[in-house]
């Protein structure tokens, strides 16, 4: 059918297509925080969640908390040298105090001293006048207050020596040997009889 053969006048729907816009459903364009904001809801909402979950975890004494505080509770546990207090947290099994008691060094016994008042016979063997004499003022001006000088043969006596009795007058013997600057010091009961003898041989030099 044509044109000039159709029968009704023409209406808005006779009106030719335009072409310049969109054709059917169509929808318009997004705006930029359309396209944004679900980015923002997971950085922001999700760590918020999880956050709030932890916590409520933590503190809670029911629940999840409840079970895993549980697992601790089941659980062998290794025995311990002291049990604490849960009241006043201090430990009521405390290991026996320390012996604090230092044990005390030895005393070394005292020194033993010459005898001054020991009677010393010094016997002039080498044969040099007055040598007796100014060995005796030796041992009076270091102490001694029985010293007697006289002559002496020296027989069996190989150098100058200082004899003593007895072995408590060791000491003693030690003594007078320092002061005259005698080196051999020996025991001998024939020689000392009672007390100290000095035979000065020849040689000596007091």
């Amino acid at each position: 059918m044509s044109k000039a053969s159709y029968p009704y006048p023409p209406d808005e729907f006779d009106a030719a297509d335009d072409h310049d816009g969109p054709r059917g459903v169509h929808r318009s364009p997004r705006t930029t925080w359309s396209k944004v904001w679900p980015f923002l809801v997971v950085l922001v909402v999700f760590p918020a969640l999880a956050y709030g979950l932890v916590t409520w975890i933590s503190n809670s004494d029911t629940g999840l908390g409840g079970a895993i505080s549980g697992l601790g509770a089941t659980g062998t546990t290794e025995p311990t040298d002291t049990a604490t207090d849960a009241a006043t947290g201090t430990a009521t099994d405390t290991a026996p105090p320390a012996d604090t008691a230092t044990s005390e060094a030895p005393v070394a016994p005292p020194a033993a001293t010459p005898d001054l008042t020991s009677p010393v016979v010094v016997l002039n063997a080498a044969n040099v006048s007055g040598l007796a004499a100014s060995q005796t003022k030796k041992l009076e001006a270091g102490g001694f207050t029985k010293v007697t000088a006289s002559n002496g043969t020296g027989t069996g006596v190989k150098a100058t020596t200082v004899f003593y009795a007895t072995e408590d007058q060791k000491v003693t013997a030690d003594a007078v040997a320092q002061l005259l600057g005698i080196s051999t010091v020996e025991l001998s009961t024939t020689r000392a009889k009672d007390g100290i003898t000095i035979v000065l041989m020849p040689g000596f030099k007091g």
